[in-house]
């Protein structure tokens, strides 16, 4: 059973891996944290974008030879092949460490997976440790997986009367708020916002045109971006479209908070079937709903 602290440790590596986010897609954002022989903190590090070091591996390099007979507490299960990176299993061993706490396994893994190659070697492994906590970062690179095309967000404007407008300044302080989460933001009108530029986040380049306005096709360009998420801001006709073949995995709707004085008639007619609440706040003179697909 895993310990307070490597509990605690766990959570920390999972604070540190949404640091990656909108920067390592294709690849998950993974978090590490070293701990010594005694159990204290010697090392931890992030996978900071595709091709760079992974986490464990930025882990070990601040840890240094404090790592030996120390344990390695670990987002994603080590990876078990060479790439553009070495293979972090080999790292682990290399540094002489003796446990291995992972929180989510690796559905990528070719072959025998991480766990499997360190128990081979002697190293004491646990997985599935607070998996559920380490899915609110690797949730969606996990989906994306399962799905077979990227997880989207669509975030939609309405005014009081629940007609969708262009963005108000509460909106665009919640797109900005989300934004660097997400691999791409593709805005009113279907241009992807780092196409502008020719590059994506810190991390790859994305097609310099629209995104079309076709779900299929709109899905195969972000696939060519290597997109895992993408943030949608509506109104958009490919927004739409995407609701209506439910491909649309997440809802925000920001609508005006109502006057008290000022009798409605009905709830919003944009909020869409087949979606449950997840989060209601208020931004301002906004409410911002959001919901995820059932």
């Amino acid at each position: 059973m895993p310990t307070s602290v490597e509990l605690a440790a766990m959570r920390r590596a999972i604070i540190i891996s949404a640091s990656g986010l909108g920067a390592t897609s294709p690849n998950p954002a993974v978090g590490c944290v070293i701990l010594d022989a005694a159990g204290r903190t010697v090392g931890e590090g992030y996978h900071l974008r595709k091709g760079a070091a992974h986490a464990e591996v930025n882990a070990l390099a601040a840890a240094g030879t404090r790592a030996a007979g120390g344990t390695a507490v670990v987002t994603l299960e080590p990876c078990n092949h060479e790439g553009l990176t070495p293979a972090c299993h080999q790292a682990l061993l290399d540094a002489k460490i003796v446990r291995v706490l992972i929180a989510v396994m690796d559905p990528t893994s070719r072959g025998e997976g991480g766990a499997a190659r360190l128990r081979q070697a002697g190293v004491d492994v646990q997985t599935r440790v607070l998996e559920k906590e380490a899915l609110a970062v690797l949730g969606p690179w996990h989906a994306s997986l399962s799905r077979q095309r990227p997880v989207l967000h669509l975030l939609i404007q309405a005014d009081a009367a629940g007609n969708p407008i262009a963005p108000a300044s509460e909106a665009l302080a919640e797109i900005e708020l989300q934004r660097h989460a997400y691999d791409l933001v593709i805005s009113v009108d279907g241009s992807t916002e780092e196409g502008r530029t020719g590059s994506h986040g810190r991390a790859f380049s994305v097609p310099a045109r629209s995104v079309p306005d076709e779900p299929g096709d709109a899905l195969a360009a972000l696939a060519e971006a290597g997109a895992r998420t993408a943030l949608l801001v509506g109104p958009s006709k490919l927004g739409e479209r995407l609701l209506s073949a439910a491909l649309v995995d997440r809802f925000t709707l920001l609508q005006p908070v109502p006057e008290p004085s000022q009798a409605t008639t009905a709830a919003s007619p944009l909020f869409p079937d087949g979606f449950v609440l997840s989060r209601i706040t208020r931004a301002g003179g906004q409410l911002v709903v959001s919901a995820e697909r059932r």
